[in-house]
């Protein structure tokens, strides 16, 4: 399997002519306005469709191993042997082939998710299926208030879909100083962590040292998400929840909201 470096934002909108108003033009004007594009993601495993979910139909290599990785259906790279986008008019199958032994866990699953964006229950047939037991992280050092600040500063300029668009959430990878070394954007906010979690998988970057920004709230499966990978920090743009909060104590999991320039709230800390 090969991957590009590189997010790739051709697909992901469209310019469409929109009647744009402002205050003190009551005729208003005719414009291009760039528009998101938000297109069903069908995965499909050794021939048998698992999940639809919509999602931003640019780097769906990451999204697809990302997810793979962080809902447990495979637990490493070499268990995932190739994948084919098949685009059609109503959106794009992602054949994805891995080893028998982790197609046999998945078939016991029986899940079958066809959601809206990002939707990590729909189709749970059971509580248990829904909320998964954590996995305890390795802690590390606590990012300093400098360091979470020097990383909010970055996010904007490195989201560029979200600068044409206005309408995507990203996650970033930033290093022990702060700086955003890798980061994937997606309508959904849990597309873009699986993206993010996949590209930082085919890189085999050391999630040692350093943290997770993410530019939406830190829901429950945020959490789980980050912490499959054994990644001690999470930095959110908006709050937690209250199940976040509790999983994140359980992992151990450093878990920071309300990153905002010149403020951000620690909600759980568990220093190295």
């Amino acid at each position: 399997m090969t991957w590009d470096d590189e997010p790739k934002l051709q697909g992901s909108f469209q310019s469409l002519p929109v009647h744009y108003w402002e205050q003190g033009n009551d005729k208003g004007q005719e414009q291009l306005d760039n528009i998101a594009e938000e297109v069903a993601i069908a995965l499909v495993y050794n021939g048998i469709s698992h999940a639809v979910m919509m999602a931003s139909p640019a780097d769906l290599q990451d999204f697809s191993l990302g997810f793979s990785l962080s809902e447990g259906i495979i637990n490493n790279t070499s268990e995932m042997y190739d994948i084919e986008l098949v685009p059609s008019e109503k959106g794009i199958e992602v054949r994805i082939e891995i080893s028998s032994q982790r197609m046999m866990s998945l078939k016991s699953l029986r899940r079958n998710l066809t959601g809206r964006t990002g939707c990590g229950l729909c189709g749970s047939e059971s509580l248990e299926q829904a909320i998964r037991p954590i996995k305890s992280v390795t802690p590390q050092v606590l990012p300093s208030s400098i360091v979470i600040q020097h990383a909010l500063s970055q996010l904007s300029e490195h989201q560029k879909l979200q600068s044409l668009t206005g309408a995507v959430h990203g996650a970033a990878w930033c290093d022990g100083v702060g700086d955003i070394m890798l980061l994937r954007e997606d309508v959904g906010r849990h597309n873009a962590l699986d993206k993010l979690i996949g590209a930082l998988a085919l890189h085999k970057t050391n999630t040692d040292n350093g943290f997770v920004l993410i530019s939406s709230r830190a829901s429950y499966e945020m959490v789980q998400k980050v912490t499959s990978m054994n990644i001690a920090t999470l930095v959110a743009v908006s709050a937690p929840t209250v199940l976040a909060i509790k999983l994140a104590t359980q992992a151990k999991l450093n878990l920071i909201g309300f990153a905002r320039p010149g403020r951000h709230t620690l909600y759980t800390k568990f220093n190295k």
